[in-house]
């Protein structure tokens, strides 16, 4: 994927939806848990050494795998490499659970698909499409299934 470093420099700097520090092991071979600052902006995950504010890595959580490996502990991998899976250990099975939700939320995709919903269920109750009034309706973005041409 390619991306340009400043701009994403920049977003890891924004307010996160949420943060913690929690171990973390990335997939490399004799990889152990070291812990990190965990920091979630929009769909990317971004994850820091506890004492410097510059991330050392991020993961865009599109196309990926989260699951709930222990009661404490989640992992995730992605779909072109699901061998390779990043782990994620927290203090709680509570704080676990949390992260797991707000990780599935944040995708692009999830957030599409909640998009066409809410839209249909305004368009059943008014009788109006509410994306209408910007323009963008008939976007093929927006459309649920197959896309209009």
């Amino acid at each position: 994927m390619r991306y340009n470093e400043r701009e994403l420099l920049s977003l890891s700097r924004q307010p996160a939806e949420k943060a913690a520090e929690i171990l973390m092991r990335v997939p490399k071979k004799g990889s152990v848990l070291k812990k990190r600052l965990v920091k979630l902006v929009v769909n990317f995950l971004f994850y820091f050494r506890t004492d410097e504010a510059e991330p050392i890595g991020a993961l865009l959580l599109e196309h990926c795998r989260i699951t709930k490996e222990e009661e404490n502990v989640f992992s995730i991998s992605f779909v072109e490499e699901p061998e390779r899976k990043y782990c994620f250990e927290c203090d709680s099975k509570e704080q676990c659970q949390e992260w797991i939700e707000a990780l599935k939320r944040a995708s692009y995709e999830f957030m599409r698909r909640s998009l066409i919903f809410y839209r249909n269920e305004i368009q059943k109750m008014t009788g109006k499409d509410p994306l209408e009034q910007y323009g963008i309706s008939e976007e093929a973005r927006f459309q649920l299934g197959t896309h209009k041409q």
